[in-house]
C-alpha cells in the first residue's frame, strides 16, 4: 500500500489536539496543539545528528500540510 507523506489525525479523547502523521523516514507524529513530536523510529548516533538538522524543516512541512488541508475544507 502506498501512503501519502502526511496524514491528518484526531481523537475525541484529546479534543484540542490535531495530529499530523509523517509516514516517510523519519516517521513521526506531531501534535499541532503543543508542537510535541513523537518519533516512530529508533535512531543511532549518526541518525540523531541528521534528524536534528532536518527536524525544523519537517515540522514546517507538516504545519504547511495542515494549513493546506484546512484551507481546502474551508473553500468547499
Amino acid at each position: 500500500m502506498e501512503l501519502p507523506k502526511y496524514i491528518l489525525g484526531d481523537n475525541t479523547d484529546f479534543p484540542n489536539a490535531i495530529y499530523v502523521i509523517h509516514t516517510e523516514f523519519p516517521r513521526f507524529i506531531i501534535n499541532l496543539e503543543n508542537d510535541e513530536v513523537e518519533w516512530l523510529e529508533e535512531f543511532d548516533a549518526h541518525d540523531q545528528k541528521e534528524i536534528e538538522s532536518e527536524t525544523e524543516s519537517l515540522i514546517v512541512e507538516a504545519t504547511a500540510f495542515y494549513d493546506r488541508e484546512v484551507g481546502r475544507y474551508e473553500n468547499e
